[in-house]
């Protein structure tokens, strides 16, 4: 019977937790220092990664498309294939993964320590509330930062593309461009892009605090929550975006 009504509890108090963050999300000196000092320590130390993972995809998709298109003589359309697939699917997914990876698991960790070591206890004995002081600025950063990650995911695979189809596979630079213009649209791919990271973003900050603000306080606590995190957030960020994809491409 506990195996049926466990993951329920779970699913409640995790919806609990996530009203409870929003309700303490108010505007303050505070909050703003705290967001800033998150944005930059999960944001801007992502970048590299970012970096790295987008022009790779934007590589190995690129070549991957030239072979199947060049089949039937299509070669010319691969900044079709490389713009729609980037926008509508891999960008956003494949950055909410590797944020999951780079700055969930450290959210995850950080909590759990502050667990491990009573000062999340310390903070409520002081007065504080230690939802709004240690969980909400990393969500809103969180939620602020992966769409600014995925613009700049696209920017990294599109220019990888860009050399590959160009550079190496001989595709006329004119041709590559205009038909990446032309297929893709700034409202349906381009702003849904960011839609989905905004979910993405904000998934993953709630997953990886949840489990981090309630873990076992030990250092074998923190690690589990750590590992179940990355594993929660990213099971999450998949099925949500084939929930967005069946709603927003009918």
């Amino acid at each position: 019977m506990s195996a049926l009504t466990d993951p329920i509890r779970s699913l409640g108090r995790a919806g609990l937790f996530s009203l409870s963050v929003i309700r303490a999300s108010k505007p303050s000196a505070d909050l703003f220092a705290e967001l800033v000092r998150e944005i930059y320590k999960i944001g801007a130390r992502s970048l590299p990664i970012i970096a790295v993972g987008g022009a790779f995809v934007g590589l190995s998709v690129t070549l991957l498309g030239y072979r199947a298109l060049e089949t039937y003589g299509a070669a010319n359309q691969i900044s079709a294939l490389i713009g729609l697939g980037l926008y509508r699917e891999l960008a956003p997914v494949l950055t909410a993964l590797l944020f999951v990876g780079r700055a969930g698991s450290s959210i995850a960790a950080e909590l759990g320590l502050m667990r491990a070591t009573d000062q999340i206890t310390a903070l409520g004995l002081m007065g504080i509330d230690p939802v709004g002081k240690a969980v909400a600025p990393r969500f809103w950063a969180a939620l602020l930062t992966v769409p600014l990650l995925t613009g700049f995911f696209c920017v990294m695979a599109l220019t990888a593309s860009w050399f590959q189809a160009v550079q190496v596979l001989g595709i006329e630079n004119g041709t590559f461009w205009q038909v990446l213009r032309d297929s893709v649209d700034f409202r349906t791919d381009f702003l849904t892009a960011f839609l989905k990271s905004a979910v993405f973003g904000g998934t993953a900050a709630l997953v990886a605090s949840f489990v981090g603000y309630h873990a076992e306080p030990t250092i074998e606590g923190t690690s589990v929550a750590t590992t179940r995190a990355v594993v929660n957030a990213s099971l999450l960020v998949l099925m949500f975006n084939f929930i967005l994809s069946a709603m927003l491409f009918r």
